[in-house]
């Protein structure tokens, strides 16, 4: 069975600006074929996974400021399926990183993660979360979370634009619309496979291949902006 291509309604296929990379996930994720029923009752399932997105928000610093204002009407992220945030791990979908993560700090964010339930997901947001940005030489402040967990999405900056924010979380949103879910990110473990400490994803398919944010296409920026001056 050919796997689609994701769809996602704001943005053409065409304007995205990393395909290749996606591609290559899809070619790793469906590598020796898809089983005709299995598959089309993939696509069923995330779609539905993609456009109900729950985030559980872990905002240390100025990066987690720039998420609520994603949140609020003017940039108004309810329109693409992810609005509803948790403040409990077993309820949420993903974690959303924003802000500096200490040494003291790791412990608790480790937890919370490892008590998120399968499928779950991690957005690395703003350059202090991706690499300690500008206290990555103090001793007190962990150089990138993707030394604690594996990492979905990146999305630099310092702090990124709420733009960047939603085009991230839309790059989320074709990730989990192209993965196995049977036998994949629902894959039951067995005890030697807990041993590890690997997620499911990591199991089945190699370690997580994480997508970078770059900047927003220009297109997407400016509509933004003219559905803002539109409201006024």
């Amino acid at each position: 069975m050919e796997v689609r291509k994701p769809v996602i309604k704001s943005i053409p296929y065409d304007e995205f600006k990393d395909n290749a990379g996606l591609e290559k996930i899809i070619d790793e994720l469906h590598e020796g074929g898809c089983n005709v029923v299995v598959g089309s009752l993939d696509q069923a399932i995330n779609w539905g996974r993609s456009n109900s997105l729950w985030s559980l928000t872990f905002g240390t610093s100025c990066c987690g400021i720039e998420f609520m204002s994603v949140g609020c009407a003017r940039y108004d992220f309810s329109r693409f399926g992810f609005e509803v945030t948790r403040n409990s791990p077993r309820q949420a979908d993903l974690i959303m990183v924003a802000g500096t993560i200490t040494h003291k700090m790791a412990p608790a964010f480790k937890r919370l993660y490892d008590e998120m339930a399968e499928p779950k997901y991690v957005v690395a947001v703003g350059g202090c979360t991706i690499s300690g940005g500008p206290f990555k030489t103090s001793y007190n402040v962990v150089k990138g979370i993707s030394e604690i967990v594996p990492v979905d999405v990146y999305i630099p900056g310092c702090p990124p634009r709420p733009e960047a924010i939603l085009y991230g979380m839309m790059q989320l949103q074709r990730k989990v619309k192209v993965e196995r879910f049977f036998g994949g990110a629902n894959h039951k473990q067995t005890s030697e496979e807990r041993l590890l400490g690997l997620s499911n994803e990591a199991i089945s398919a190699g370690w997580k291949k994480p997508m970078v944010v770059a900047d927003a296409p220009e297109d997407f920026v400016k509509n933004i902006k003219k559905e803002q001056e539109d409201a006024k």
